[in-house]
Protein backbone atom coordinates (compact mmCIF):
# COMPACT_ATOMS: atom_id res chain seq x y z
CA UNK A 1 0.00 0.00 0.00
CA UNK A 2 1.40 3.74 -0.66
CA UNK A 3 1.45 6.12 2.28
CA UNK A 4 0.32 9.98 1.31
CA UNK A 5 1.56 12.49 3.43
CA UNK A 6 0.48 16.65 3.44
CA UNK A 7 2.08 19.50 5.43
CA UNK A 8 0.38 22.57 6.44
CA UNK A 9 1.59 25.76 8.29
CA UNK A 10 0.39 25.57 11.75
CA UNK A 11 -1.52 28.48 13.27
CA UNK A 12 -3.01 29.26 16.29
CA UNK A 13 -6.74 28.44 14.57
CA UNK A 14 -5.09 24.75 13.97
CA UNK A 15 -3.28 24.36 17.52
CA UNK A 16 -6.64 25.72 19.33
CA UNK A 17 -8.97 23.15 17.53
CA UNK A 18 -6.77 19.98 17.92
CA UNK A 19 -6.15 21.07 21.66
CA UNK A 20 -9.86 21.15 21.97
CA UNK A 21 -10.05 17.65 21.20
CA UNK A 22 -7.57 16.48 22.58
CA UNK A 23 -6.38 15.69 18.98
CA UNK A 24 -2.33 15.40 18.75
CA UNK A 25 -1.25 16.96 15.43
CA UNK A 26 1.88 18.56 14.21
CA UNK A 27 1.02 19.62 10.71
CA UNK A 28 1.45 16.26 8.92
CA UNK A 29 -1.19 14.35 7.59
CA UNK A 30 -0.72 10.56 6.37
CA UNK A 31 -2.94 8.49 4.49
CA UNK A 32 -2.68 4.65 3.25
CA UNK A 33 -3.94 4.32 -0.65
CA UNK A 34 -5.70 1.41 -0.57
CA UNK A 35 -4.39 -1.61 -3.38
CA UNK A 36 -5.83 -4.52 -5.22
CA UNK A 37 -4.83 -7.04 -8.13
CA UNK A 38 -6.97 -5.23 -10.50
CA UNK A 39 -8.32 -8.23 -13.67
CA UNK A 40 -6.58 -7.44 -16.58
CA UNK A 41 -9.47 -7.79 -18.68
CA UNK A 42 -12.84 -6.89 -17.89
CA UNK A 43 -15.73 -4.06 -19.25
CA UNK A 44 -17.02 -2.14 -16.32
CA UNK A 45 -15.03 -2.32 -12.29
CA UNK A 46 -16.48 -0.49 -9.76
CA UNK A 47 -14.44 1.06 -6.72
CA UNK A 48 -17.13 1.75 -3.98
CA UNK A 49 -16.80 2.67 -0.30
CA UNK A 50 -17.07 5.60 1.98
CA UNK A 51 -15.86 9.61 0.93
CA UNK A 52 -12.19 9.43 1.82
CA UNK A 53 -11.43 6.12 1.99
CA UNK A 54 -9.30 6.42 -0.99
CA UNK A 55 -11.16 5.97 -4.30
CA UNK A 56 -10.01 9.38 -6.03
CA UNK A 57 -6.58 8.11 -5.21
CA UNK A 58 -6.56 4.64 -6.29
CA UNK A 59 -8.16 6.07 -9.30
CA UNK A 60 -4.74 8.18 -10.42
CA UNK A 61 -2.66 4.88 -10.02
CA UNK A 62 -4.99 2.82 -12.55
CA UNK A 63 -5.32 5.65 -14.88
CA UNK A 64 -5.60 9.34 -15.83
CA UNK A 65 -9.12 10.86 -14.99
CA UNK A 66 -9.86 13.15 -17.85
CA UNK A 67 -12.35 16.18 -17.33
CA UNK A 68 -14.19 17.71 -20.43
CA UNK A 69 -14.96 21.51 -21.21
CA UNK A 70 -17.86 21.85 -22.52
CA UNK A 71 -18.33 25.04 -25.27
CA UNK A 72 -21.33 26.97 -23.72
CA UNK A 73 -22.24 28.22 -27.49
CA UNK A 74 -22.87 24.92 -28.82
CA UNK A 75 -25.23 21.84 -28.20
CA UNK A 76 -23.78 18.87 -26.24
CA UNK A 77 -24.56 17.00 -29.65
CA UNK A 78 -22.10 19.11 -31.45
CA UNK A 79 -19.64 18.02 -29.35
CA UNK A 80 -19.45 14.55 -30.52
CA UNK A 81 -17.72 13.05 -33.69
CA UNK A 82 -21.22 12.41 -35.56
CA UNK A 83 -24.55 12.64 -35.46
CA UNK A 84 -24.69 8.94 -34.92
CA UNK A 85 -22.36 9.10 -32.10
CA UNK A 86 -24.31 11.47 -30.17
CA UNK A 87 -27.14 9.71 -30.68
CA UNK A 88 -25.92 6.44 -29.38
CA UNK A 89 -23.88 7.66 -26.11
CA UNK A 90 -26.54 10.28 -25.15
CA UNK A 91 -29.10 7.46 -25.65
CA UNK A 92 -26.67 4.84 -23.77
CA UNK A 93 -26.41 7.21 -20.80
CA UNK A 94 -30.61 7.53 -20.71
CA UNK A 95 -30.06 10.82 -21.61
CA UNK A 96 -33.28 10.54 -24.29
CA UNK A 97 -34.91 13.83 -24.38
CA UNK A 98 -33.58 15.26 -27.84
CA UNK A 99 -34.43 19.02 -26.79
CA UNK A 100 -32.06 18.66 -24.18
CA UNK A 101 -29.47 17.84 -26.66
CA UNK A 102 -29.61 20.78 -28.70
CA UNK A 103 -29.54 23.06 -25.20
CA UNK A 104 -25.51 24.00 -24.18
CA UNK A 105 -24.30 21.90 -21.17
CA UNK A 106 -24.68 25.03 -18.91
CA UNK A 107 -28.59 24.88 -19.28
CA UNK A 108 -28.95 21.54 -18.30
CA UNK A 109 -30.33 20.15 -15.18
CA UNK A 110 -27.76 18.36 -12.91
CA UNK A 111 -29.36 14.58 -14.24
CA UNK A 112 -28.64 15.82 -17.09
CA UNK A 113 -25.28 17.41 -16.89
CA UNK A 114 -24.34 14.47 -15.07
CA UNK A 115 -25.54 12.14 -17.80
CA UNK A 116 -24.24 14.45 -20.49
CA UNK A 117 -20.93 14.23 -18.59
CA UNK A 118 -20.65 10.11 -18.99
CA UNK A 119 -22.13 10.13 -22.62
CA UNK A 120 -18.82 12.07 -23.21
CA UNK A 121 -16.29 10.22 -21.43
CA UNK A 122 -17.68 6.72 -23.01
CA UNK A 123 -14.95 5.06 -24.45
CA UNK A 124 -12.60 1.98 -23.67
CA UNK A 125 -10.05 2.39 -20.58
CA UNK A 126 -12.26 5.30 -19.47
CA UNK A 127 -11.57 6.20 -15.91
CA UNK A 128 -15.06 7.69 -14.12
CA UNK A 129 -14.75 9.38 -10.57
CA UNK A 130 -17.56 10.78 -8.32
CA UNK A 131 -20.07 8.40 -10.39
CA UNK A 132 -23.80 9.36 -9.47
CA UNK A 133 -22.54 10.97 -6.61
CA UNK A 134 -23.97 14.61 -7.58
CA UNK A 135 -27.45 13.04 -8.60
CA UNK A 136 -30.61 11.64 -6.95
CA UNK A 137 -31.04 7.79 -6.20
CA UNK A 138 -33.60 7.34 -8.89
CA UNK A 139 -31.40 8.88 -11.42
CA UNK A 140 -28.38 6.93 -10.26
CA UNK A 141 -30.12 3.60 -10.55
CA UNK A 142 -31.48 4.09 -14.22
CA UNK A 143 -28.20 5.56 -15.89
CA UNK A 144 -26.45 2.73 -13.97
CA UNK A 145 -28.55 0.07 -16.10
CA UNK A 146 -28.13 2.09 -19.35
CA UNK A 147 -24.68 2.46 -19.16
CA UNK A 148 -23.99 -1.09 -18.74
CA UNK A 149 -25.95 -2.20 -21.73
CA UNK A 150 -25.07 0.01 -23.63
CA UNK A 151 -20.68 -0.80 -22.64
CA UNK A 152 -21.72 -4.83 -23.02
CA UNK A 153 -23.48 -3.97 -26.42
CA UNK A 154 -20.76 -2.21 -28.12
CA UNK A 155 -17.82 -4.52 -26.20
CA UNK A 156 -16.18 -1.60 -24.48
CA UNK A 157 -13.21 -2.46 -22.42
CA UNK A 158 -11.55 -1.94 -18.67
CA UNK A 159 -13.80 0.94 -18.14
CA UNK A 160 -13.50 1.47 -14.64
CA UNK A 161 -15.90 3.88 -12.19
CA UNK A 162 -15.34 5.05 -8.31
CA UNK A 163 -18.41 5.60 -6.12
CA UNK A 164 -19.76 6.16 -2.56
CA UNK A 165 -23.21 4.43 -3.42
CA UNK A 166 -23.74 0.81 -2.79
CA UNK A 167 -27.04 0.82 -4.55
CA UNK A 168 -26.02 1.02 -8.14
CA UNK A 169 -23.84 -2.01 -7.65
CA UNK A 170 -26.88 -4.33 -8.69
CA UNK A 171 -28.10 -2.05 -11.58
CA UNK A 172 -24.40 -1.20 -13.03
CA UNK A 173 -23.42 -4.68 -13.06
CA UNK A 174 -19.65 -4.63 -12.67
CA UNK A 175 -17.48 -7.67 -13.69
CA UNK A 176 -15.66 -6.64 -10.44
CA UNK A 177 -16.37 -4.56 -7.22
CA UNK A 178 -13.60 -3.05 -4.58
CA UNK A 179 -14.50 -2.15 -1.54
CA UNK A 180 -12.19 0.41 -0.02
CA UNK A 181 -13.68 0.34 3.66
CA UNK A 182 -12.92 -3.24 3.57
CA UNK A 183 -9.92 -3.62 1.25
CA UNK A 184 -12.06 -6.86 -0.42
CA UNK A 185 -11.94 -7.58 -4.35
CA UNK A 186 -15.11 -9.22 -5.16
CA UNK A 187 -14.83 -10.86 -9.06
CA UNK A 188 -17.99 -12.24 -11.30
CA UNK A 189 -21.43 -10.32 -11.54
CA UNK A 190 -23.61 -11.68 -8.40
CA UNK A 191 -26.44 -9.73 -8.20
CA UNK A 192 -29.38 -9.76 -10.33
CA UNK A 193 -30.91 -6.54 -11.20
CA UNK A 194 -34.35 -5.75 -9.35
CA UNK A 195 -37.52 -6.32 -11.16
CA UNK A 196 -39.37 -2.62 -12.09
CA UNK A 197 -43.02 -2.57 -11.23
CA UNK A 198 -45.65 0.18 -12.36
CA UNK A 199 -48.70 1.11 -12.19
CA UNK A 200 -50.89 2.70 -15.38
CA UNK A 201 -53.42 4.80 -14.21
CA UNK A 202 -56.45 6.90 -16.44
CA UNK A 203 -55.89 10.11 -16.47
CA UNK A 204 -57.21 14.03 -18.01
CA UNK A 205 -55.60 15.20 -20.65
CA UNK A 206 -54.50 18.27 -18.36
CA UNK A 207 -51.70 15.63 -16.60
CA UNK A 208 -50.19 16.14 -20.16
CA UNK A 209 -48.60 19.68 -18.42
CA UNK A 210 -46.27 18.02 -16.42
CA UNK A 211 -44.82 16.26 -19.14
CA UNK A 212 -45.01 18.66 -22.58
CA UNK A 213 -41.42 19.56 -22.39
CA UNK A 214 -40.38 16.83 -22.49
CA UNK A 215 -41.32 15.08 -25.63
CA UNK A 216 -39.01 14.92 -28.30
CA UNK A 217 -41.79 15.79 -31.30
CA UNK A 218 -44.63 18.10 -30.09
CA UNK A 219 -45.71 19.86 -27.14
CA UNK A 220 -49.48 19.61 -27.96
CA UNK A 221 -51.83 16.80 -26.44
CA UNK A 222 -54.99 15.50 -28.48
CA UNK A 223 -57.91 16.84 -26.58
CA UNK A 224 -59.92 13.16 -27.15
CA UNK A 225 -57.11 11.28 -26.66
CA UNK A 226 -57.34 8.41 -23.94
CA UNK A 227 -54.38 9.10 -21.18
CA UNK A 228 -52.65 7.34 -18.16
CA UNK A 229 -49.96 8.06 -15.94
CA UNK A 230 -47.05 6.00 -15.44
CA UNK A 231 -46.27 5.48 -11.08
CA UNK A 232 -42.80 3.47 -9.76
CA UNK A 233 -43.32 3.18 -6.30
CA UNK A 234 -45.90 6.02 -5.34
CA UNK A 235 -43.49 8.13 -7.78
CA UNK A 236 -45.23 9.95 -11.27
CA UNK A 237 -42.45 8.92 -13.97
CA UNK A 238 -44.19 8.74 -17.18
CA UNK A 239 -47.17 9.41 -19.39
CA UNK A 240 -48.93 7.71 -22.36
CA UNK A 241 -51.96 8.58 -24.47
CA UNK A 242 -53.75 7.02 -27.42
CA UNK A 243 -56.10 8.51 -29.93
CA UNK A 244 -58.60 6.64 -32.27
CA UNK A 245 -56.94 5.37 -35.68
CA UNK A 246 -57.46 8.49 -38.57
CA UNK A 247 -58.51 5.57 -41.17
CA UNK A 248 -61.51 4.56 -42.95
CA UNK A 249 -61.04 1.18 -43.32
CA UNK A 250 -59.31 -0.12 -40.51
CA UNK A 251 -61.85 -0.63 -37.68
CA UNK A 252 -61.91 -0.76 -33.54
CA UNK A 253 -58.29 0.80 -34.39
CA UNK A 254 -56.14 2.87 -31.78
CA UNK A 255 -52.94 4.71 -32.11
CA UNK A 256 -50.14 5.82 -30.20
CA UNK A 257 -49.98 9.72 -29.79
CA UNK A 258 -47.87 10.64 -26.57
CA UNK A 259 -45.77 8.55 -24.34
CA UNK A 260 -43.28 10.27 -22.11
CA UNK A 261 -40.78 9.03 -19.67
CA UNK A 262 -38.82 11.92 -17.39
CA UNK A 263 -35.62 12.18 -18.03
CA UNK A 264 -34.52 11.12 -14.20
CA UNK A 265 -36.25 7.63 -15.25
CA UNK A 266 -34.77 7.44 -18.65
CA UNK A 267 -32.76 4.43 -19.68
CA UNK A 268 -34.07 1.70 -17.98
CA UNK A 269 -36.55 0.64 -21.07
CA UNK A 270 -39.94 1.76 -18.87
CA UNK A 271 -41.14 3.51 -22.29
CA UNK A 272 -41.31 0.70 -24.08
CA UNK A 273 -42.89 -1.61 -21.73
CA UNK A 274 -45.53 0.92 -21.36
CA UNK A 275 -46.36 0.71 -25.25
CA UNK A 276 -46.48 -3.14 -25.11
CA UNK A 277 -48.97 -2.44 -21.88
CA UNK A 278 -51.54 -0.46 -23.49
CA UNK A 279 -51.02 -2.69 -26.86
CA UNK A 280 -52.00 -5.72 -24.66
CA UNK A 281 -54.58 -4.03 -23.14
CA UNK A 282 -56.40 -3.04 -26.31
CA UNK A 283 -56.03 -6.78 -27.85
CA UNK A 284 -57.32 -7.83 -24.71
CA UNK A 285 -60.44 -5.21 -25.53
CA UNK A 286 -60.80 -6.68 -29.17
CA UNK A 287 -58.66 -3.53 -30.72
CA UNK A 288 -55.61 -2.77 -32.74
CA UNK A 289 -52.76 -0.87 -31.84
CA UNK A 290 -50.50 1.26 -34.33
CA UNK A 291 -47.59 3.37 -34.06
CA UNK A 292 -45.73 5.73 -35.79
CA UNK A 293 -42.57 7.67 -34.29
CA UNK A 294 -39.31 9.07 -35.09
CA UNK A 295 -37.77 7.81 -31.90
CA UNK A 296 -35.29 5.49 -32.84
CA UNK A 297 -34.91 3.94 -29.53
CA UNK A 298 -38.41 2.84 -29.45
CA UNK A 299 -38.44 2.09 -33.01
CA UNK A 300 -35.77 -0.09 -33.05
CA UNK A 301 -37.41 -1.92 -30.04
CA UNK A 302 -40.12 -2.57 -32.30
CA UNK A 303 -38.23 -3.83 -34.94
CA UNK A 304 -36.89 -6.59 -33.17
CA UNK A 305 -39.72 -7.16 -30.87
CA UNK A 306 -42.08 -10.42 -31.28
CA UNK A 307 -45.05 -8.34 -30.30
CA UNK A 308 -44.57 -5.93 -32.80
CA UNK A 309 -45.23 -6.26 -36.55
CA UNK A 310 -43.80 -3.59 -39.32
CA UNK A 311 -46.51 -2.65 -41.31
CA UNK A 312 -45.83 -0.93 -44.63
CA UNK A 313 -44.93 2.15 -44.27
CA UNK A 314 -42.05 1.30 -41.51
CA UNK A 315 -38.84 3.18 -41.96
CA UNK A 316 -40.01 4.35 -45.11
CA UNK A 317 -39.19 8.35 -46.14
CA UNK A 318 -42.37 10.31 -45.10
CA UNK A 319 -41.68 12.23 -48.53
CA UNK A 320 -42.61 8.99 -50.52
CA UNK A 321 -45.62 8.49 -47.88
CA UNK A 322 -47.04 11.83 -48.38
CA UNK A 323 -46.60 11.70 -52.14
CA UNK A 324 -48.71 8.76 -51.99
CA UNK A 325 -51.59 10.32 -50.08
CA UNK A 326 -51.33 13.28 -52.53
CA UNK A 327 -51.69 11.21 -56.29
CA UNK A 328 -54.72 10.01 -54.15
CA UNK A 329 -56.33 12.90 -53.09
CA UNK A 330 -56.17 11.28 -49.37
CA UNK A 331 -54.26 13.82 -47.14
CA UNK A 332 -55.71 16.28 -45.24
CA UNK A 333 -52.37 17.05 -43.83
CA UNK A 334 -50.99 20.82 -45.18
CA UNK A 335 -48.20 22.19 -47.44
CA UNK A 336 -46.20 23.46 -44.39
CA UNK A 337 -46.76 20.16 -42.36
CA UNK A 338 -45.39 18.38 -45.23
CA UNK A 339 -42.40 20.14 -45.94
CA UNK A 340 -41.75 20.24 -42.52
CA UNK A 341 -41.80 16.46 -41.66
CA UNK A 342 -41.09 15.26 -45.20
CA UNK A 343 -37.32 14.25 -44.39
CA UNK A 344 -38.21 12.33 -41.37
CA UNK A 345 -37.76 8.50 -41.43
CA UNK A 346 -40.55 6.83 -39.36
CA UNK A 347 -41.06 3.41 -37.78
CA UNK A 348 -44.73 2.05 -37.81
CA UNK A 349 -45.63 -0.80 -36.19
CA UNK A 350 -48.64 -2.85 -35.28
CA UNK A 351 -49.15 -4.23 -31.49
CA UNK A 352 -49.88 -8.28 -32.02
CA UNK A 353 -48.54 -9.53 -29.09
CA UNK A 354 -46.87 -13.06 -28.00
CA UNK A 355 -47.74 -16.10 -30.40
Amino acid sequence: MKVLKSQIIQDEITKECSQSFDFKFDGETKFTVPSFDMPEQFQIGLIVGASGSGKSSLLNQIGEIKNFDWDGNKAICSHFASSEEAQQKLNAVGLNSIPSWLKPYHVLSNGEKFRADLAIQLKDNAIIDEFTSVVDRNVAKSCSNAIQKYIRKENLQNIVFASCHYDIIEWLQPDWVFDTTTNRLTVGRGLVRPEIQLEILPCATEAWTIFSKHHYLSASINQSSWCWLVVWEGTIIGFTSIISYPSGTVKLAWREHRTVILPDFQGLGIGVKVSDAIGEMLKQWGRRFFSKTSHTRMGEYRNQSSKWRATAYNMMNRSKEYKKQLDKGKTLLSKKHIEKHADRICYCHEYIGEA
